[in-house]
């Protein structure tokens, strides 16, 4: 799925994909499939939400895994 992400969502909204990230709950899963196909971890969220309004956790914790699409996504990247 990941090889062609990039390519449907080109064909669909115009511009490509360089990189892509998911997110687990570490609690109920652990990740085996994306850590075999190469995911790698890139921290945990905070456990706020978007819409956080006091500050404080309120919901999981989650572990945050990042795939490159292309080799050259950090000079894509920092282009935009």
């Amino acid at each position: 799925m990941a090889a062609v992400l990039s390519d449907d969502w080109q064909q669909m909204y115009r511009h490509p994909v360089y990189f892509a990230e998911t997110f687990i709950d570490p609690g109920r899963f652990r990740g085996t499939c994306y850590r075999a196909a190469n995911w790698q971890l890139l921290g945990v969220t905070t456990g706020r939400g978007k819409n956080d309004q006091t500050n404080k956790p309120n919901r999981p914790i989650k572990e945050v895994l990042g795939l490159p699409l292309t080799p050259r996504f950090r000079d894509y990247l920092s282009q935009v």
